[in-house]
């Protein structure tokens, strides 16, 4: 894969960059989905916009007189909507209905009941149970019962607006439709009662749902069987308080233990019967037209396609709720080892009496590839020449077509070599560099990179332990006075400094940062070089020469100070190559997992490391923000919000320790907050998209950032 692009495929690529952004869409798309699925389940649990709010009973000024002292069922259907007519439940008869429900234990016992008698009921259901339970909704169906709508999420209607009345009833009828392909003209509101009840709140939601061509079925008998009163109680409450009257009786198969109601309702049946009463549903009851209609055509569809989805979101998101707490055992997890890995590693290389070995102090190559850094090359330069150690210096100019070369020979230092190339992408010219380097050692950096004076020094001491085949040096971002900066200033602090302290200290170092990195020129070449393969070529070069068994260290000394990307757009182009080459390296070095020696140790151990904190972990993290936006919205938002604020905390606490484990000023943490609302999404979009293009196949091309030569000189910090 080549690095850089002549003029003329630069054109191409400009072109192709300016069709709409797939990059953004697929991954957003999937975790839009993702929310989806998880609305979709709290609707199915009742979580999402459940209201347990009750309004109180107000004025009946507005309410028809009529409908105080009539029947429990009302019509303002069509014409009746300014005149509704109520009806009562015919004399020696009894509608036995139940609210809440369906529910897996008790409804199944109360249809039993019901068979056994030849007594058909109504179930006055709710969406969200319905959805849940397709097939208790089938068996009342099929057992010649009468279904009636009790919104989706049992909210008080009275207190909801008549955007959401419509809402609950129609996504109610899209659940009866999909579960059992029905659709009912039966309502019941919650926290309903009798008709003389109705008051200045209430009437206008039964004249709503009249309208939408619902009869409303109010009761005549309560049994408060959800307060548990006992069976005896329930029963007497059902008994009609007028011998032979008609009446409509509550009870609940749903909402907590319905046992007592189970008992009761053999009782309450028995009892009737021998008082020559018949039971009916309430259609039957009134002798009017079927309540419970069959739908077909889109509106089938619809509820089939509803239901479908309702079920993935109800069988899948348990996974990834259990996925949730893995991420957070993880996170927690590797918080704590690289604090204890890190403590460690700076415990061992701070001792007054450490020592890599004899002082090295031959010379080294320093070799500088670069591809239009004009803007930084003399920058870079010039740091180089302040190097208290002896170091020839290779500029490599990779096809550059702007004054890169120029500019280096205008500088003409001494120990400086320009060597000319044509464009061949950066491991070309690090090879190029590598066959003319004088030195055993080689040192690597970018073209817009500066070295502190001591910088080589520090980073070629590790080279005394002949076991030592590369050494990482500290990267740091130099133009950190940005929002930008800050926030990589962060990562660069908290992520790669203590994860390279964590690897050290086991071993199985992934990478050397191309910013500031150092090898022994026989370990360069007993693994073939730097290879283009990959875009990742500072991953690839380092995981093969674990895989033969060589040692590779982190000076932290060893410091370089980097131009970061100074837009979301270069951070975006940046991170996504970093991101996809790095699992392209893990990809070609998957072999390792089976091999023996110090090969099959970094297979075994490295490379799963890289791929759960590297790749699985943040692919996984952004179900802690997709919970903490249901969480706000839809479930409880202090709650949410406070737990939230405590992994923030300790995020805040390891940010500081790893600001103070590298001597850095800690004021730029104030932005922390920010950054996990914003720079961690973005990461997110970058490695949902890098793993999208690697599962199918996709090629990424290399992409040259813009540089505006800002770092111009080493900072020298204590």
């Amino acid at each position: 894969m080549s690095r850089h692009q002549s003029p003329r495929r630069k054109s191409v690529r400009t072109r192709r960059l300016a069709a709409p952004p797939l990059r953004f869409f697929l991954p957003v798309t999937l975790l839009a989905c993702l929310l989806a699925l998880l609305v979709l389940r709290g609707l199915a649990n009742n979580e999402v916009f459940h209201d347990n709010q009750v309004a109180i009973s107000v004025d009946k000024t507005t309410v028809p007189p009529n409908l105080l002292t009539g029947g429990p069922v009302v019509d303002a259907r069509g014409r009746l909507n300014d005149h509704p007519v109520s009806y009562s439940i015919p004399d020696k008869t009894v509608v036995l209905s139940f609210d809440d429900g369906p529910d897996p234990v008790w409804t199944p016992k109360i249809l039993d009941l019901l068979a056994q008698h030849h007594i058909h009921a109504t179930f006055f259901v709710t969406g969200a149970m319905t959805s849940r339970h397709p097939e208790l909704i089938r068996q009342i169906v099929a057992g010649g019962h009468e279904i009636g709508l009790h919104t989706f999420t049992h909210a008080d209607m009275a207190l909801q607006t008549r955007t959401r009345l419509a809402w609950e009833l129609g996504q109610t009828q899209l659940a009866l439709a999909g579960v059992a392909g029905v659709h009912s003209s039966l309502f019941r509101p919650p926290y309903s009662s009798t008709a003389d009840a109705l008051d200045d709140w209430t009437w206008p939601v039964v004249k709503d749902v009249g309208k939408h061509g619902y009869l409303t079925a109010f009761i005549d008998a309560d049994t408060d069987d959800w307060k548990k009163p006992g069976v005896e109680e329930i029963v007497k409450t059902a008994m009609p308080k007028v011998p032979g009257r008609g009446e409509m009786v509550l009870m609940h198969d749903a909402g907590g233990d319905r046992s007592q109601t189970v008992a009761a309702l053999g009782q309450i049946i028995d009892k009737l019967e021998a008082q020559n009463y018949k039971f009916a549903s309430i259609g039957e009851a009134l002798g009017s037209s079927p309540t419970t209609v069959p739908v077909h055509g889109l509106q089938l569809w619809a509820g089939k396609a509803f239901i479908f989805m309702t079920g993935i979101s109800v069988n899948l998101l348990p996974w990834l709720i259990g996925l949730l707490s893995v991420v957070g055992v993880l996170v927690f997890g590797r918080f704590a080892l690289m604090m204890i890995l890190a403590t460690r590693h700076a415990w061992r290389t701070r001792r007054p009496d450490f020592s890599w070995g004899p002082p090295v102090t031959e010379p080294v190559t320093v070799l500088v590839p670069a591809y239009n850094e004009q803007e930084c090359i003399a920058n870079t330069l010039k740091s180089l020449a302040l190097s208290d150690y002896p170091i020839e210096i290779i500029v490599i100019d990779d096809g550059s077509t702007d004054d890169t070369s120029a500019i280096v020979e205008e500088i003409a230092m001494e120990n400086v070599r320009l060597i000319r190339q044509p464009n061949g992408g950066k491991p070309a010219a690090l090879n190029n560099g590598i066959a003319n380097a004088s030195h055993e050692i080689v040192v690597m950096m970018d073209g817009d990179t500066v070295f502190e004076p001591s910088t080589v020094r520090e980073l070629v001491q590790p080279f005394a332990d002949p076991t030592v085949g590369a050494v990482a040096g500290n990267a740091k971002v130099g133009n950190r006075d940005t929002l930008i900066g800050a926030w990589q200033h962060i990562e660069y602090v908290m992520g790669f400094n203590l994860d390279r302290r964590m690897y050290d200290e086991l071993n199985i170092m992934p990478t050397i940062p191309g910013a500031v990195g150092a090898f022994r020129r026989e370990s360069l070449l007993n693994v073939g070089g730097m290879s283009d393969e990959t875009l990742a070529e500072d991953t690839d070069i380092t995981m093969a020469m674990l895989r033969q068994g060589w040692r590779i260290v982190y000076a932290e000394k060893a410091r370089a100070w980097t131009e970061a990307p100074a837009t979301m757009q270069q951070l975006w182009s940046q991170r996504y190559r970093w991101s996809y080459g790095t699992m392209q390296a893990m990809w070609k070095h998957r072999h390792a997992i089976r091999e023996s020696g110090p090969a099959g140790r970094f297979g075994r151990i490295g490379l799963p490391v890289v791929a759960l904190f590297g790749v699985l972990t943040p692919l996984l993290a952004p179900l802690i923000d997709l919970f903490l936006l249901y969480g706000i919205f839809f479930v409880d938002a202090e709650r949410t919000i406070a737990a939230w604020a405590g992994v923030l905390v300790v995020q805040g606490v390891l940010a500081y320790y790893a600001f103070r484990l590298d001597r850095e000023k800690p004021w730029h943490l104030v932005t922390l907050p920010v950054q996990q609302v914003v720079y961690r999404q973005l990461m997110y979009l970058v490695l949902l998209q890098s793993s999208i293009t690697a599962l199918t196949g996709g090629r990424l091309r290399w992409q040259k950032l813009r540089r505006t030569g800002e770092v111009a000189a080493p900072i020298v910090e204590a």
